[in-house]
């Protein structure tokens, strides 16, 4: 798998939810950004986008609970719109140039 540089990626949608994503995972950090980027993992992989490894196991379980710790009446609709994000994200990238 080569690297690909998140600059290349800028104008994508979602960007702002993967940098700060990989931000909260290199630190150490659980977040709902960074539960989504660990859920996304394989996929972000797969075009070029190195996801640290994660302590997150279920990470779809771990962004549900953390959004409902924030506001459980949003938590579902929330949820579902994160993952939508990431995967928009993702399709884009999958089409975007390298490089």
């Amino acid at each position: 798998m080569t690297t690909r540089p998140l600059d290349s990626l800028r104008d994508l949608p979602g960007i702002e939810l993967v940098e700060q994503g990989l931000e909260d995972l290199r630190a150490g950090r659980t977040t709902p950004e960074s539960a989504l980027v660990s859920m996304a993992a394989p996929r972000l992989n797969a075009i070029g986008v190195a996801v640290p490894l994660s302590r997150h196991s279920g990470a779809g379980h771990c962004l549900y609970s953390l959004l409902s710790d924030e506001d459980r009446s949003s938590a579902h609709s929330r949820y579902n719109a994160l993952v939508a994000r990431i995967v928009s994200f993702a399709r884009a990238a999958e089409h975007a140039p390298s490089g």
